[in-house]
């Protein structure tokens, strides 16, 4: 399979690689917006799986560019893809009345329209009977709890769900799947930064994994959905 996944320097999107690689049929092109942590995650894949394919470059999906520096890389190292990982995302913590347009603007660009270029760019180079994977939150989640300070976050995911839904009946044709993880908590950075008394009872390793499982053999059994994955929320 020959897979992009996006936010792969921290998180479940680090384990997520981590786990795409053992398979030696799998090519991936992991993508973030801090170069160390890239190299980090390359050398531990390299250390797992010595003959892995892993491409890790460094890209911010909102303000980078697209039709010459990231189309290109992929064609000439993918030729074409079969999953994409849409899992970059950024988290505001703070009171609804000490939000600004800013705040809600930056939530709507990093866990939205970024995720918006990348689809519309890669699209065009994806199979028949790939599959588009959303990450989404279980605060997104309609009739889920929602908790104090996040709603600029939760809004954004929410629209991310949505955009799910309707990308899955716009694809019909080209026969790409499109669905939505809503993550409960895992023990990561932005659990941390959400939630900083609470201890996840899922390590990032273990929803890393799902996430891989779930992007290689899901659009076998799903199509539109926003599937919650919540031990508990958070």
């Amino acid at each position: 399979m020959n897979i992009v996944i996006t936010g792969a320097s921290s998180g479940v999107g680090f384990e997520a690689v981590l786990e795409l690689i053992l398979n030696p049929n799998n090519k991936v092109i992991a993508l973030a917006r801090t170069a160390k942590k890239l190299k980090t995650l390359f050398d531990i894949a390299k250390g797992l799986n010595p003959d892995c394919t892993l491409y890790s470059a460094q890209f911010d999906i909102v303000h980078d560019d697209y039709e010459s520096g990231l189309v290109p890389f992929v064609k000439e190292r993918l030729g074409t893809v079969d999953i994409l990982i849409n899992n970059a995302g950024a988290l505001i913590n703070k009171p609804f009345m000490e939000l600004n347009q800013i705040d809600f603007a930056e939530m709507l660009q990093s866990n939205l329209l970024g995720h918006v270029k990348m689809i519309q760019h890669l699209v065009p180079l994806m199979n028949e009977n790939s599959h588009i994977v959303n990450i989404g939150s279980m605060g997104g989640y309609q009739g889920s709890a929602k908790f104090h300070g996040l709603s600029a976050y939760s809004a954004s995911k929410g629209a991310l769900h949505v955009l799910t839904e309707c990308l899955a009946a716009e694809f019909t044709e080209q026969k790409i799947s499109v669905n939505c993880l809503a993550l409960g908590s895992a023990q990561t950075e932005m659990l941390e930064k959400a939630f900083p008394d609470f201890q996840s009872p899922v390590a990032a390793f273990e929803m890393g994994k799902y996430i891989a499982h779930f992007a290689l053999t899901g659009h076998k059994f799903f199509n539109g959905k926003i599937i919650p994955v919540a031990h508990s929320t958070p």
